[in-house]
C-alpha cells in the first residue's frame, strides 16, 4: 500500500462523507426541514461535518464518520425520513459511478496519449479507490443498524422495529446491533466492493485491450 494510495483513501473518505452528509441536508431541505441550513452545516467544511476527532481517527486509523442534523417532526411525508436516510447512500452510489467512468476514461486516454508513470499508476488508483469506497460506504450505510441510514430507512416501514429502537433499551439494542454489524458485516463488504469494482471495470477496460490490475500497480 504506498502513498498514492493513502492519500487517495483519505481524500475520497472525506470528500466521501461531506456530500454524503450534504445529501441528507439537501433532502431534509427539499422536504421541509431546514435545520440543516439553521445549525450551519450546509457547508463543505469537513470539520463541520466529521469533527476534529472523526479527522484524526481518519489519520491515525484510516476510518471516520460525519452527521447531519436534521428534525424528524418537520418533514413532510409519510416515508419523507426513509428519503431523507437513503439520499446519503445514493450519493455514494452516484461517487462510484462517477469514480467508475473516470477510471475508464482515464487509463484508456492515458495509454493513448503514453501516459507515464507515477501519474498514470497514482491516478489510476485514485479513481479505483473511489469506486470501492462508495461502494462499501453506501452498502454499510443501508444495514439496518443504528445510528446508520438503513434503521431510518427500516424504521420507516417497519413500526415495530421504530418502536424496539424508541424504547428505554433501544439504545443500547441498536449499540448491539451496530457492533456485531461492524465486526461481522463490515470486512466482508470492504472485500465484495473490491472485487465488484474489478468485475464492472475490467470487463469495460478489455474492450480497448487495457488491464486494470496493471493500471493500478497491483500484481
Amino acid at each position: 500500500m504506498g502513498t498514492a494510495f493513502v492519500v487517495s483513501w483519505i481524500v475520497w473518505v472525506i470528500v466521501s462523507i461531506v456530500l454524503h452528509e450534504l445529501s441528507h441536508g439537501w433532502a431534509a431541505m427539499w422536504l421541509g426541514d431546514d435545520t440543516p441550513r439553521v445549525t450551519g452545516h450546509m457547508t463543505w467544511n469537513p470539520m463541520v461535518h466529521m469533527g476534529g476527532f472523526s479527522l484524526l481517527v481518519l489519520v491515525l486509523i484510516g476510518i471516520a464518520w460525519g452527521a447531519m442534523p436534521i428534525n424528524p417532526s418537520r418533514i413532510r411525508g409519510r416515508h419523507g425520513e426513509a428519503i431523507v436516510a437513503a439520499a446519503g447512500p445514493g450519493m455514494n452510489i452516484l461517487l462510484a459511478l462517477f469514480s467508475c467512468v473516470g477510471c475508464v476514461a482515464w487509463v484508456v486516454l492515458a495509454d493513448k496519449y503514453q501516459v507515464s508513470d507515477p501519474l498514470y499508476t497514482n491516478l489510476s488508483q485514485f479513481f479505483f479507490v473511489g469506486v470501492f469506497l462508495n461502494i462499501a460506504l453506501a452498502l454499510f450505510n443501508l444495514l439496518p443498524a443504528p445510528p446508520l441510514d438503513g434503521s431510518r430507512i427500516v424504521g420507516s416501514f417497519v413500526p415495530a422495529y421504530e418502536r424496539m429502537m424508541n424504547s428505554p433499551n433501544g439504545q443500547w439494542i441498536g449499540l448491539g446491533i451496530f457492533v456485531l454489524a461492524f465486526w461481522t458485516v463490515g470486512g466482508f463488504l470492504f472485500g465484495f466492493s473490491i472485487d465488484v469494482t474489478v468485475n464492472v471495470i475490467q470487463p469495460v477496460l478489455g474492450i480497448w485491450n487495457q488491464d486494470l490490475a496493471s493500471a493500478i500497480g497491483w500484481p
